[in-house]
Order: C-alpha cells, then sequence, then structure tokens
C-alpha cells in the first residue's frame, strides 16, 4: 500500500508535465539565408579607434562600429543587450542553429553567430522576434560567402542563365539545394538538436534573405535578379509546403545614398519583388541603405563588408524582424 501511495504523485506529476507540453505554442521556426552579410561581419568588441586620426590606426576595444561601442555610447537603444555584469545576454526564448563556410554552431541566441564570433543579421532579428514573439523562436541560418543568385542559389524553376556561365554550370543551383537540404534536416527533427525543446511542435513561420554583392558586378544576374528572387521564393514555398510562406527580403544597400549604378538596379529589383501583386500581404523588402555607416565611424573600409559595423548588421537583422512581425499581424 505504502509503494502506490508513492508512486501515485509521481504518475500524476508525469501526465501534467505531458499535457502542458501538449498544450504549451508551437515553436515558431524561421529561416534566414544569403551570402557573407548574412553569414555576418559585424564587430563586436573590437572598433576603430575613437582618438586615432589615421584610418589604418590598429582597433581598440570598444571602438567606433563595434557593439561594445553602442552599448556604452547608445544604452537607451542597446543597453539592454548587456546584463548587469557586462555580459552579452543570452536568450532564454531564442535558438539558432547556423549553417555556414565555418561550419555548424548552434544554441540560445546571443553574439557570435557570425563569422569568428561577430554577428550578422541573426542577431538584430533574433531579438527583436524574441521580444515580438509570445511563442519560443528558432532560428535556422544558411549562409556562405561569394554566393550568388545566378549560379549557386539558382531555383530550379529559373531554369539555366541568360549568359555562359562557363565551367560554373556544375555549380547552378548548389547552394539553393543546400540551403533546402539543411531546413529539411532540422525540421525533421529539431529537438534532436535542442534537447529541451522535445516535447514541442515546430511551425515553420517565415523565411528572411540578405544577399546580392556577387551578383551586383554581374550585368546579366542583374538584369534577371528579379525574375531570378521571385522564383526563389515560389520554389521555396513549394519545398517547404506552404504557398504563403512570409518572406522579408533586406536588400543590398552597400553605399547608402551614395548607391549607383549596378547595385542600385539590383537593390531597386530586390526592392521591386514586394510589389508584385502576387506577393501582397506575404512579401516585404527593407531598404539597408540608411543603415550605411561611414568608414570614419566603421571598424573598416571594407563597404562589401558594411565596413564591418556592428550596429549595421544589428539594424538589418531588426528592420527584417520588424517587417516579419508586420507580416506576422503582431
Amino acid at each position: 500500500m505504502k509503494q502506490h501511495h508513492y508512486r501515485i504523485p509521481i504518475i500524476a506529476a508525469f501526465i501534467a508535465s505531458a499535457a502542458l507540453a501538449a498544450a504549451a505554442p508551437p515553436v515558431k521556426v524561421f529561416i534566414l539565408a544569403g551570402q557573407s552579410n548574412m553569414v555576418g561581419h559585424g564587430k563586436v568588441e573590437e572598433g576603430r579607434d575613437p582618438e586615432a586620426k589615421d584610418l589604418k590606426s590598429p582597433e581598440v576595444p570598444g571602438g567606433l562600429g563595434s557593439m561594445r561601442y553602442l552599448v556604452k555610447n547608445d544604452a537607451k537603444k542597446y543597453g539592454a543587450l548587456v546584463g548587469k555584469d557586462g555580459k552579452w545576454i543570452v536568450r532564454d526564448d531564442t535558438w539558432i542553429t547556423s549553417t555556414t563556410e565555418e561550419g555548424h554552431e548552434k544554441g540560445k541566441l546571443t553574439v557570435g553567430f557570425g563569422k569568428g564570433g561577430w554577428i550578422g543579421p541573426e542577431y538584430g532579428f533574433g531579438w527583436v522576434m524574441g521580444e515580438g514573439m509570445e511563442e519560443p523562436v528558432l532560428i535556422i541560418k544558411t549562409a556562405w560567402g561569394g554566393k550568388d543568385l545566378g549560379v549557386d542559389f539558382r531555383p530550379p524553376s529559373a531554369g539555366v542563365p541568360s549568359s555562359d556561365v562557363g565551367e560554373r554550370q556544375k555549380d547552378i543551383g548548389v547552394f539553393y539545394r543546400t540551403m533546402v537540404a539543411k531546413v529539411q534536416e532540422v525540421m525533421k527533427d529539431p529537438a534532436a538538436m535542442f534537447p529541451e525543446l522535445k516535447g514541442r511542435e515546430f511551425e515553420l513561420a517565415g523565411f528572411g534573405w540578405h544577399q546580392g554583392w556577387n551578383d551586383g558586378g554581374n550585368a546579366d544576374f542583374v538584369a534577371e535578379y528579379e525574375a531570378n528572387l521571385i522564383h526563389l521564393i515560389n520554389d521555396l514555398r513549394k519545398e517547404l509546403g506552404n504557398d504563403k510562406l512570409p518572406v522579408v527580403i533586406a536588400n543590398s544597400g552597400f553605399g547608402g545614398k551614395d548607391l549607383a549604378g549596378p547595385r542600385l538596379k539590383l537593390a531597386e529589383a530586390q526592392m521591386a519583388v514586394a510589389k508584385h501583386p502576387e506577393f501582397r500581404g506575404t512579401v516585404i523588402t527593407v531598404d539597408t541603405r540608411p543603415f550605411q555607416r561611414s568608414v570614419e565611424e566603421s571598424p573598416s573600409h571594407f563597404g562589401y563588408h558594411w565596413n564591418h559595423n556592428g550596429e549595421t548588421h544589428y539594424l538589418i537583422g531588426e528592420s527584417m524582424a520588424k517587417a516579419m512581425l508586420e507580416l506576422l499581424g503582431k
């Protein structure tokens, strides 16, 4: 008899726990994809020396263009990213799995999921989605540097490129297929990667795209970019079984207000995609040009990586998340 008195509370607790897991809202899953600026080149700790006149001077801790500089000098907006001890907050409601040329990483969202411990748009995106969603958030990031939509990410329905790509013929669509395969792999059993989410349901809720630098240097790829991106959205929706999957595009606004020539045409093509009638209410393009920061206030002069400015990368992710929340009616 004593044994039964001992076991009943345990069984009841187990049933209650299982019921709670079943009643919990599904984890919302968002895909982020693109090339090196989605991989992430935003500096976290090191930045330009504010006192140095030589723009090639060595970087210093907390220098201009770093996230550390922002939390110290714009605490109203960025102070919440760190705790009282000055350490970067690790969100307990947002998870990420990141696949790049550097390998695979996973964990709860914080700094360091960009290249070499830096940040990409996933950081600002994850913070805003974590704050704006009642449900837990999982980010699946797939990004590789130096990849174009004209060949590497070319979706199946786009057919063959309009120009001769020579030996690159063998590369057509390779990274589109790799991206889809990785998403499907994670979605097959997310709890295997994140055991703490075992028992939860997972719902694919949106797709974010930040890519375009490599296409901008090829006139043929610029000319077909709008059509290719439309094909990518449609093909991806078909592959993932959701013909209304919300999509946010962050355009290639490198150069800010001075953007011109073929790169301006490409940025405008990215803006135009969201205006297609069939995408009304399900696709938004955010203009990243206002997030450009000058060389003087950035860690580097590498324009194709947003001068390694941490704030630029954060703001791109933040703007993508706000647009995604709008599409989700949040």
